[in-house]
């Protein structure tokens, strides 16, 4: 098992978007915007923000436009230079990794997040990386993957993001095994259900859409069928390698967003708004006349 520093992160975004149609026949799901910022930038930066120095994207097809979203856009840097509109252009600059901190790789057919995780295997090598699945945003004060960090800082081995959800709601997710020991945030993870069927999910506690794996992932992966959907499952290959090494599931802090939904995507838009001190007094009033009028 690798004790490497955690500097590498995928972002699985080959996904079609179909929830999304027809916003997403020609744009990719993840250049739906939060507010002002496509999400996949909310989920990059939260990479960044943790310490994160290559960020592997893996795409498909008709997804340039997340390449060109971080790539340099010249014409558009050059007129706004040359307009002095240097608050945009402050914008427009931020958005951009700096060179060599992002790498590109195609999942040719959509065989489940297990395989697209696959996809990035030679570009992760022999050392530990996280998982970022763009559809979720959690707002927090500390990123959910530095709360994860910190967590594999201390324990190492492989790390999963969780949080409570109604028992009678746990149907609906993967749901995590609690072993014993740790503390009410950060604890052993013995076992993993993908949607236990009603009154029998071993906790409360779901995957939330934030994994830290250790490389070894790959080989479980890489020999495994497929399963539920015809697609090759992630938790599938992490059940298998939970049998030699160790999990950790954290509780972080912070509230998620399922931006895969049209509810999850709308909720994440108010309060996105709400939290920005330039938008909030502008748009709390609107929002409360909207209520108003439908009630």
């Amino acid at each position: 098992m690798s004790t490497k520093k955690l500097r590498k992160a995928v972002f699985p975004v080959a996904g079609l978007g179909t929830r999304f149609l027809p916003a997403t026949k020609a744009m990719p799901k993840e250049m739906l915007t939060v507010v002002d910022r496509p999400i996949i930038q909310y989920v990059v930066d939260e990479a960044i923000d943790a310490g994160i120095e290559h960020l592997i994207f893996v795409t498909g097809r008709n997804k340039s436009v997340i390449a060109d979203h971080f790539d340099i856009s010249f014409e558009l840097e050059h007129t706004l230079r040359e307009r002095g509109k240097t608050e945009a252009l402050d914008i427009v600059e931020a958005c951009r990794p700096r060179a060599g901190r992002t790498s590109f790789t195609r999942q040719q057919e959509p065989l489940g997040l297990g395989h697209a995780i696959w996809c990035a295997k030679d570009m992760i090598g022999d050392e530990p990386f996280a998982v970022l699945l763009p559809d979720v945003l959690v707002q927090a004060e500390k990123g959910c993957l530095a709360q994860m960090i910190d967590a594999f800082n201390e324990t190492g081995g492989n790390v999963i993001a969780v949080e409570e959800v109604p028992e009678d709601q746990t149907f609906q997710y993967g749901v995590v095994e609690v072993g014993k020991g740790g503390s009410d945030k950060v604890f052993p993870v013995t076992g993993m259900v993908e949607k236990p069927k009603p009154g029998t999910a071993p906790s409360n506690l779901i995957i939330t859409g934030r994994y830290i794996l250790q490389p070894e992932i790959f080989q479980f992966i890489e020999g495994q069928d497929t399963g539920a959907g015809g697609e090759i499952q992630l938790t599938d290959s992490m059940l298998a390698l939970m049998k030699t090494q160790t999990f950790t599931g954290v509780k972080f802090d912070g509230r998620t967003f399922d931006c895969g939904s049209k509810v999850g995507f709308l909720a994440a838009n108010v309060a996105y708004a709400l939290a920005r001190g330039d938008i909030a007094p502008e748009f709390r009033p609107e929002l409360q006349a909207i209520l108003d009028r439908t009630g």
